[in-house]
Parts: C-alpha cells; structure tokens; sequence
C-alpha cells in the first residue's frame, strides 16, 4: 500500500486528536515574551508561537492541496516541488502531493538561486510551492523558472510573479480524491548532498516510504503514546523517515524551528516529548550548556523522555559516554543511511547495544549489508572495504543519470562509498567516506577516527580533519579544531593530547577556526578543503 494509507488510517482512528505542533521559539524571543505569556498566547492564539492542527485537519489540508493539483492539470507522475522551511503545513503539502499521483520533490533550504533552477529542470518540476524565505530568490530567476512552470506562493503577501497557496486551496474539496495508488508508483524525487558538484537526483517509489515507516517504527518502537521532536529539516529524508515513526503510531509530533538547548529542553519539557532526534553538533550544545550550568535539569519536565538517537554522521563514543553521565535511562540509538536507501536506518545500532557504542551497528530491519575490497571481494573481519546495502528502500535510480546510476547500483545492492568494516560481533564501524580518505606518504588516514579521539579532549567542541597539500608526502593531516566557550587553548596542548595516537595519525597542521556544518550536521568539507587547502598550496609555493 502507498504511504497516504497511514495517514487515512490515523483520521479514522484518532481524528480529533493532535497530529502536529510548531513551535517557533525564535519568534518569542523576537517579541520579547516570557513564557507565561506564551502559554497564554498559545491558548488564545494560533500563532504566532505555538500552532497545532489534528489528524482530521491533517488530512483534510492534504485532499484540498491534492485537488487543488488535479484542478490545474497536474496528473500521475508529474513532479511538484517544494521550497520551504520547517512549518506546519509542509506535511500536510507533501501528503497532497502524494494523493494526487504527482512525484514530491523536496528541495533544500540553502540553495542558492541557480542550484533552485538547476534542481527544478533536473527533475523536471512542473509546480513550484515556496515559502516567504525565498521570495528572494525565485524572483530572481523567475523568467527560466515560470516557464511552463506554475509557481505556487505558501504565506502572507504573495509576490506578483507567483500565485497564493491560500486562495487556491480555499474552495477546494477536503474530501480524497480517487487516484489510484499502489507500491511501485513512484512517491518521491530527494537530491544528493552536493559535496562533489550539483545534486543528484533519487527517485524512490511508495515502497521505498513504505519501508522506511517500517523499519522506524521497528527500531524505535513508537507507540500512539509517543510524542516525537523533530528539529532537523523536513526535505531531508532523515527528518521526514524518523517522523514516519509517528506516522504509524498515530502519535503527536512538535516541529521545533531553532536548534539552541533551551528551546529544546522547554519543548520536551513542555510539549512532553519522549524521542528525540539530535544532531552531533545539537547534543554536543545540550551537554556544554549544563555543563557551565547555563541548563539546569531540575528547571524542566524530563521524566517522559525515553529516547535520544543521534544519526546523519558518526557519532563520537565519549560524547554518548557524556550523555549518559547526565541521562543514565536514555534509551539510546544510532542510525546510518543515506538518501539513496530511503534516508536513516539501513544499518542502526539497536537501543540494546549501547555498549558497541562507536558502531554504526547491525542490517537494519529488511535489510542486507556486505564490505568489499576494489575488486568486490568480501573482506574479512576487521578490514576496510567498501560498505554495501540491499533492501526494499533503494532507489530507482539517479533521474535521467544513467551513468551514476551504474556506478551505484550493481544487481541489488547500492555501493554506499563508505568505507567501513565489522567486527567478530557483526557490528558495522563506519570508517569514513572514500573520498575522504588522506593519503600521507602511501599511508591511509581516515579523518573519523583521528575527530574521534580529538574530541575526547575536554576542551574541544568540534573538530574536522582534512587533507592539506603537501610537496613531499602529497598530503599532510591538517585538524580545524573549534573550542568550547569560555575557554582558551593552545596548539601545543592539542599537540600533547594527540601523542596518544600513533605517530603517523597526528594532525601536522592545527586550525583553530569554526567548523561549518550543514542543516542536517556534517562538517562541511569541501568548504575547508578549498578554504585551508588552497592557503596551504600557496604557502608551500612560496617556499613558506
């Protein structure tokens, strides 16, 4: 069955109850509020700090946007893509979207105007819905994108070149409409990170859905009693697939705009949230902030909260050990995936194994994983190979790229270009992108491994290695190391601390600078590379 049939199913079964909350923080915090003002405002007022709508309502706002499609010729398998930010009626627009037989195609929120057009002819959209956030930037290539293309404006003061969401949704019917969808329909169109050039586009069908809401609620066990917390945004598959968790259970969501720690302690605290999804950078705040005392657990309702999962990047083993120091009956996870396999939980640790912390962990639920050599031989236990996956969750294909299509994707399995390897247990320890992978004077270094232990030091609050140019070796390991606030630290104390690792893995270069990450929390390599990398060639150049 398609993914719709869950939310027909939660209107049935659980109509008047509440589907979503937003919560934006950050407006409060604009307007000076307290928060008992708040809580008066949010039972008098349905913005602007706290909205909420019910399943019933849910669904009703999913058939108007569907039939709202249908009435301007959008027919099964057209795309219709989305340019917003986390808000109440993103779900409710992708869901409608799916309803009509049309393909939904998120679309990330830090593209710049040409990655918009360029996106939006790669994956052939024909409507464009975009929020107040991006007025911007479609006017500015509005002549190429209006071209036999229906530009659909979503809030307050429509532009002229664009026409309003609100006013074409309004006299539509709330009723489903009947567009036949099965399995192998195809659902959605996600882009690739984009770290080696444009994004790429993944098409998945309704069965890849189907199975991403499944393993969910498998690993994690949501239950109609859950209420989950959802911070990371919601065009990419991570954000979207763990909230399918909820999709199942019927269960209460709160779409949190703004990542600091208090915002996040007052919405489990208040909205009585017991999963919550983090980010290594997020997790690595919420720990900082009590441990200056800036957070005080005694100040919040936190009893509820059950579960912490982290995914999106590898997760430093000491920065869990931490977690748990504070949060001793935290069920924990992990969950590796990419958008090629539907987004988190191919390969996840288990909330039972918290003591293979530093894994990525074990096949995920309907899932298959092997690590080969160059030559696509399996490796042995305890070798590096390339980490491979197979399952329903796999994508179709990269649209209209058949070429990178054919690098991937070899009978069933998509070869991941994570280098990773198991241990005697069968657990999976990612080891680090390809293409990551430092080369010094015919060694391989895996940056990973070498953050992993930097970020022991209690003075660091992130750290990215990378690979710096280098006459003699061809590349040298350079680490740009980011401090906690309120502290100092030298490079001669960085030194020290990294002679607990062999000679040969220490950083030679130490940067002590931001280190930049995207919205859903890798390190932005590329950035450093061509930022510290290019400084480093120009040094050695001029014999410096």
């Amino acid at each position: 069955m398609p993914i719709t049939a869950y939310l027909d199913k939660n209107t049935r079964l659980y109509g008047d109850e509440v589907a979503l909350v937003e919560l934006n923080p950050e407006e409060k915090d604009n307007r000076r509020v307290s928060w008992k003002e708040y809580d008066l405002i949010q039972q008098t007022s349905s913005e602007p700090y706290r909205r909420e709508i019910t399943w019933n309502v849910f669904d009703e706002k999913a058939n108007r946007m569907a039939n709202m499609l249908l009435s301007r010729g959008v027919k099964k398998g057209d795309k219709v893509g989305i340019l917003m930010m986390n808000c109440l009626e993103w779900l409710p627009i992708y869901f409608g979207i799916l309803k009509s037989g049309a393909i939904a195609v998120p679309l990330n929120f830090r593209y710049s105007s040409d990655e918009i057009l360029y996106c939006t002819d790669l994956a052939d959209v024909d409507v464009l819905l975009f929020g107040p956030e991006f007025i911007g930037r479609v006017e500015a290539i509005v002549d190429e994108l209006s071209k036999n293309r229906l530009l659909i404006y979503v809030g307050e003061g429509c532009p002229t070149f664009a026409e309003s969401y609100r006013e074409l949704v309004a006299d539509c019917s709330s009723k489903a409409p009947e567009v036949p969808l099965t399995n192998d329909d195809y659902a959605a169109i996600y882009f690739s990170s984009g770290t080696t050039g444009f994004p790429k586009a993944i098409l998945h069908k309704h069965r890849s859905l189907m199975h991403s809401a499944m393993v969910e609620q498998k690993h994690h066990g949501q239950t109609h009693d859950d209420c989950f917390l959802c911070i990371p945004p919601l065009y990419h598959t991570g954000a979207k697939m763990h909230w399918f968790g909820s999709l199942v259970s019927g269960s209460k969501a709160v779409l949190l705009k703004g990542t600091k720690s208090e915002y996040v302690f007052d919405a489990v605290s208040k909205e009585h949230c017991t999963i919550v999804w983090l980010l290594v950078p997020w997790a690595q705040d919420i720990l900082d902030a009590i441990d200056r005392g800036d957070l005080k657990l005694e100040d919040y309702e936190l009893s509820q909260w059950r579960l912490m999962h982290i995914g999106a990047q590898p997760v430093p083993p000491s920065l869990i050990k931490h977690w748990k120091e504070y949060f001793p009956e935290h069920q924990y996870d992990t969950n590796y995936g990419l958008s090629e396999s539907i987004g988190p939980g191919c390969v996840h640790l288990g909330v039972e194994n918290v003591h293979k912390v530093g894994a990525i962990g074990v096949p995920g639920f309907g899932w298959e994983c092997k690590i080969v050599d160059e030559n696509d031989n399996l490796v042995a236990d305890g070798e590096a190979g390339e980490l491979c996956v197979k399952g329903p969750g796999v994508m179709v294909e990269y649209y209209k790229d058949p070429k990178a299509t054919a690098d991937v994707l070899k009978g069933d399995w998509l070869y991941t270009g994570d280098v990773a390897m198991r241990d005697e247990d069968g657990f999976i320890f990612l080891v680090d992108r390809k293409k990551d992978v430092i080369v010094s004077g015919g060694e391989n270094l895996y940056p990973v491994q070498i953050e992993d232990y930097i970020r022991k030091f209690d003075k660091v609050h992130d750290v990215a290695v990378i690979g710096l140019p280098d006459k003699r070796l061809g590349e040298i390991c350079g680490a740009i190391i980011s401090i906690k606030e309120g502290m100092e630290c030298t490079e001669d104390e960085i030194n020290e601390f990294c002679k607990g690792m062999p000679r040969y893995k220490r950083p030679k270069k130490i940067i002590f600078a931001d280190v930049p990450r995207n919205p859903t929390g890798k390190i932005e390599k590329p950035l450093l590379r061509k930022k510290y990398g290019v400084e480093q060639l120009v040094k050695y150049e001029n014999n410096e």
